[in-house]
Formats: structure tokens, C-alpha cells, sequence
């Protein structure tokens, strides 16, 4: 016979990495409401208050807006598989891990990929996608990360939806990491599909994904030869149950906790509002950048096309990645991201998302990486960096 299961104890941390980030209490205490069925007519009404204000920070009128029930990576093949079919022919924006991501799950979709690459911590140039538009032929969608996680590059997407449509493709974009942390208009800029996730700027856990498409993207669908290859996130199906009003047809049971965190996280941005809560984002990212360069460190994204919510910054080649990392985790209580796949060893992701976007965070972070940079021999002149972020900060004011 085992010992019986321990009671769950977990540390709660300063999550200051590429996510997720802290929840905001309020989003916790939403998430103690009783679960009830998932056709009871209180069910039905978070459901309509839930698309509502998702459609309003989305800034987008797209009746088919919802959460599909999963992490970011379940929106992006909800995007993906239900536009692209064997046989069609994409073009993918690949400047970062996400954008691979992307060009993976379409070519299991049996589409003939044309790739768009840039560095890993510079923007696409729009010139790059109407060249690939131009050599690729028929095209059914260009697909492009806004605000890449693996990179800390916010990218330029007006002119590129232009392209795409000047084309006669769709075009689909990654915000994961930039709802509601960024500006970002749906209708006006043309985007035909987008998706994010709970667990960053919306200050929320991980477990939905936020997803819009546009009446021409719906078209788009309805008229595949074949049906979706998943099931689970037809848009078609998952329409009938989120936009059937009170006689919609039942298709999976939903994560209503999470739903019940999306909708008090949603009324969060909402009472802030979306521009002032742009602001705060760019002021944290401001004075985090100031304090990074005044204690001798190099940012890593392309200037002047950096993503306020998370930052990259240059690991100096004196020291160890991991130590550092541990150092500020077990020393300090703080959670910082490493670099993954081509970038590996060699940035530090830092965010500052949603309820984490503080001037308080920036400082402490700043202190304590001070100390560990010291503990490794890095110079650092003793309170610079956080004179540096006050001073930024005074500044914004």
C-alpha cells in the first residue's frame, strides 16, 4: 500500500519570463465560482458576455469570435487547419520559434510552404512577402507572428495585410503574446484571422485561446473540398455551439473555470482601458531597457520594432545562461526565460505582461540581476541600472 497523496504546495513566484505571467486576484477569485452545466441558460449567458468584450479588444466586429478551449498553441491549429487544405499554397513569415511552428503545422496540412526568413531578432521586410507572394503564385493565406515570444520583435503588419490581399490571400496572424499588451485592430488593418492566449497579457492562466476570423475567412472554410482534419477545432462545429444563441448544438464540454478567468480578465482590460493599459506596457518596457543598457547589456530586438510586454536582452559571454537564471530564481524569487532554439543560451526573455507590467517588477528584477551578474563577475556600477529605470520612469510620467 503507497502513502497516501501529500497536499499540493507550490512555490508562488515572480514570473518575469515569456509567460505565463502572474494571474491577477481577481481572475483567481472568478475562478471559484461553481461550475455548472454547459447548456444551462447561465452557462449560455458567460458565454455571450464572454464574446463580447473579446470582440471589443480584439477591435474587431467578426461574429465568429470565441475562445476555442486550449492553450496558444491549440488557437494557432485552429487558425491553421481550418484554412489550409492538401494542395494549397502558404506563405509563412519565419523570423522566430513561432513562425517555424507555423510553417510546421501547415505542411501537416499537406501545404506547399513558401518561407520568409529574417534573423532571429529582426522584423520581415513587407518587400520579402511581396516577392514570396510574387514567385509562389496562387496563394491562400500569408501567416505572420506580431509579437514574437522567442525574438521580442513586435512586427509591422499594415502594409504586409495590403500585400496579402492585393494577392487575393488571407491573412492570419499570431498575437499570443500581444492582445491586449499592444495595439491591435482586427478590422482596420485587415487581418482575416488571428488568435492569442489567456495566460499573458490577459493575466490569466494558461488553457484558452482567443480566436477571430473575418466573414471572408469563414468563406474560406465553408467552401473546403475535405473537412477539417481536426475535429476538435472545426470552426464550423464549434460556430454552431458558440454562435447558435439559445439553441446551440453541443460539441465539446468547454473549461468553463477558464472561461469564468477569461471573462473577469477580459472586464480587467476593459475598466483600464486598452489605450492607457498600451501605455503601461510600453512605460515598464521602457524603463526595463534603460536599466538593462546602464548596467552594460545589449538588447537583442531590432530597434524601434521591440515588443513592449517582453523583452530580450543579450546574455554576456563571461556568463553562464543557467547559473544566472537559477541565481535570480532560487536568490530572488523571480522567473526570467531563457533563449530556445536558435537563440539558445544567448538572450534572456524577460516579460512584463498584463498585471506584471509595473514599475515595482522592473526595479526588483533590475536589483537582482545586479547581484547575480556580480556573483559571476560581470561589472556592474552598484545601482545603475535601477537609477537608470527611476529615471525612465520619472520621465513617462
Amino acid at each position: 500500500m503507497t502513502d497516501a497523496l501529500a497536499e499540493l504546495t507550490v512555490p508562488s513566484r515572480l514570473l518575469l519570463g515569456p509567460g505565463p505571467s502572474n494571474v491577477h486576484p481577481r481572475v483567481y477569485q472568478a475562478m471559484m465560482t461553481p461550475v455548472i452545466g454547459y447548456l444551462d441558460p447561465a452557462f449560455i449567458q458567460l458565454m455571450d458576455d464572454t464574446q463580447r468584450p473579446l470582440r471589443t479588444v480584439f477591435r474587431t466586429e467578426n461574429d465568429m469570435t470565441m475562445p476555442v478551449s486550449g492553450t496558444g498553441t491549440c488557437g494557432m491549429e485552429a487558425a491553421i487547419y481550418n484554412i489550409v487544405e492538401p494542395g494549397d499554397t502558404v506563405v509563412v513569415c519565419q523570423n522566430g520559434y513561432f513562425g517555424t511552428r507555423m510553417a510546421d503545422m501547415a505542411k501537416r496540412c499537406g501545404a506547399e510552404v513558401s518561407l520568409v526568413e529574417a534573423e532571429w531578432g529582426r522584423i520581415i521586410e513587407p518587400d520579402q512577402v511581396r516577392q514570396a507572394l510574387k514567385a509562389a503564385g496562387r496563394v491562400k493565406a500569408v501567416m505572420i507572428v506580431h509579437g514574437e515570444t522567442s525574438t521580442g520583435i513586435l512586427q509591422p503588419l499594415e502594409e504586409i495585410s495590403r500585400i496579402a490581399h492585393e494577392h487575393g490571400a488571407l491573412f492570419l496572424v499570431d498575437a499570443v503574446t500581444s492582445l491586449a499588451g499592444c495595439e491591435l485592430l482586427i478590422d482596420e488593418w485587415g487581418i482575416d484571422v488571428c488568435y492569442s492566449g489567456t495566460q499573458k497579457c490577459l493575466s490569466a492562466p494558461p488553457g484558452m485561446s482567443p480566436i477571430t476570423l473575418s466573414a471572408q475567412a469563414m468563406e474560406v472554410i465553408a467552401k473546403r473540398k475535405e473537412p477539417v482534419r481536426s475535429w476538435y477545432v472545426d470552426m464550423t462545429m464549434l460556430g454552431r455551439y458558440w454562435g447558435g444563441g439559445t439553441t446551440r448544438m453541443y460539441h465539446h464540454t468547454p473549461p468553463m473555470t477558464m472561461l469564468y478567468a477569461l471573462r473577469e480578465g477580459l472586464r480587467i482590460v476593459l475598466a483600464e482601458g486598452l489605450e492607457p493599459r498600451f501605455a503601461r506596457h510600453q512605460r515598464a518596457a521602457r524603463a526595463l531597457a534603460a536599466g538593462l543598457e546602464a548596467m552594460g547589456l545589449v538588447l537583442h530586438a531590432q530597434e524601434g520594432y521591440r515588443l513592449p510586454p517582453l523583452t530580450t536582452v543579450r546574455v554576456p559571454e563571461s556568463v553562464d545562461d543557467m547559473k544566472l537564471r537559477q541565481g535570480l530564481l532560487q536568490g530572488h524569487n523571480i522567473e526570467v526565460g531563457g533563449g530556445i532554439a536558435a537563440l539558445q543560451g544567448q538572450v534572456l526573455r524577460i516579460g512584463l505582461m498584463g498585471y506584471n507590467a509595473t514599475a515595482g517588477n522592473v526595479l526588483a528584477l533590475l536589483l537582482a540581476l545586479e547581484t547575480e551578474l556580480a556573483k559571476q563577475g560581470f561589472r556592474v556600477e552598484p545601482g545603475a541600472g535601477v537609477a537608470a529605470a527611476a529615471r525612465a520612469l520619472a520621465a513617462q510620467a
